[in-house]
């Protein structure tokens, strides 16, 4: 980011536990995510808000049980209305407002659970920036390995962000942005023909209105899962996901999510990958809590696999010893 261009600051409060970079990372999933971006211990998002391109800059200050957030916002500057606006979406994006008393509670009196909720305390829910945002991830990833399709919706976002550079997050596409874009564009960024029909008719039922978060909102976890898979291309596996990832449905759990099987699997102890019935029995032993199952469970790959904290401290109290 340019420290020359306009800056203005803003403070978030997150309810506690909180912690940015677990939040972050659950959000980011990939670290070739060109959307979500985590550079020397800040989360980094691009906005395009009343045509303005705005970039946040968000770290935290204070520890776990006593966060803050101080988000440097640069780029165009921002009026009361924009920085408000910019405001909901992080608190939206990182899960800031999420009360997980009763989550915790639960870990508790969980054998299994509760190590892996002490290890990641402070991961807070996250969710995409809105409706469209979890329809494209979900479409871009079915059938595919997360890497691959979180490449094509980076580098579709990245031809439409005309002002994103090499280092910087790029803006999410609007679904106005996405009609308007040729099928031959879309194919270019990697689409099959399949899929960018999907996603223009995603991008369709939300610009006419025919699809409405708002009206989602108020339906239960059955009425919601239907009314997605209304759409092309929408099956249980993508409604489930767009439900938890998109509208913060907690106790949804993708239970066609073949990555989850192997993994809740081999943190349960279990000779064999489970299948969506085991997955869906799983979803009612953990209910309402499901989703943050998943959401740990995630972590634990992405440290793992070297990309948290936890990770590299562990491996550094390790040589010490």
């Amino acid at each position: 980011m340019d420290c020359a261009d306009h800056a203005a600051t803003l403070w978030l409060t997150p309810r506690p536990p909180f912690r940015l970079d677990l939040t972050a990372w659950a959000l980011r999933r990939y670290a070739g995510n060109r959307i979500d971006l985590w550079v020397d211990g800040a989360y980094q998002r691009a906005f395009r808000i009343d045509g303005r391109r705005i970039e946040a800059d968000v770290r935290q200050h204070g520890g776990v049980e006593a966060p803050r957030l101080r988000v440097v916002l640069h780029g165009a500057s921002a009026d009361l209305a924009q920085r408000a606006r910019i405001r909901i979406a992080l608190q939206r994006l990182l899960g800031l407002d999420h009360d997980l008393n009763a989550f915790y509670a639960r870990a508790a009196r969980d054998p299994l659970l509760a190590p892996l909720a002490q290890r990641y305390r402070g991961l807070q829910p996250p969710r995409f920036a809105d409706l469209f945002e979890a329809l494209a991830n979900a479409i871009v990833c079915q059938q595919v390995s997360l890497a691959a399709g979180l490449s094509v919706l980076g580098r579709l976002a990245a031809q439409l962000d005309a002002h994103a550079d090499s280092a910087g997050p790029v803006v999410f596409p609007t679904p106005q942005t996405v009609l308007q874009t040729s099928a031959t564009d879309l194919r270019a960024a990697g689409f099959s023909r399949q899929k960018a029909h999907y996603l223009r008719a995603a991008a369709e039922a939300i610009a006419c209105g025919a699809l409405d978060e708002h009206a989602l909102v108020a339906l239960d976890d059955a009425a919601l899962l239907r009314e997605l898979a209304r759409l092309p291309g929408i099956k249980r596996w993508s409604a489930q996901y767009v439900a938890l990832r998109g509208l913060g449905r907690l106790a949804v759990l993708p239970v066609d999510d073949i990555a989850a099987h192997k993994h809740l699997a081999t943190w349960l102890g279990l000779p064999a990958r489970l299948d969506a019935a085991g997955m869906q029995a799983l979803a009612t032993r953990w209910h309402p809590h499901a989703g943050m199952v998943y959401f740990h469970l995630l972590l634990q790959r992405l440290d793992a696999a070297g990309r948290l904290e936890t990770a590299r401290a562990a491996r550094a109290s390790e040589a010490i010893a």
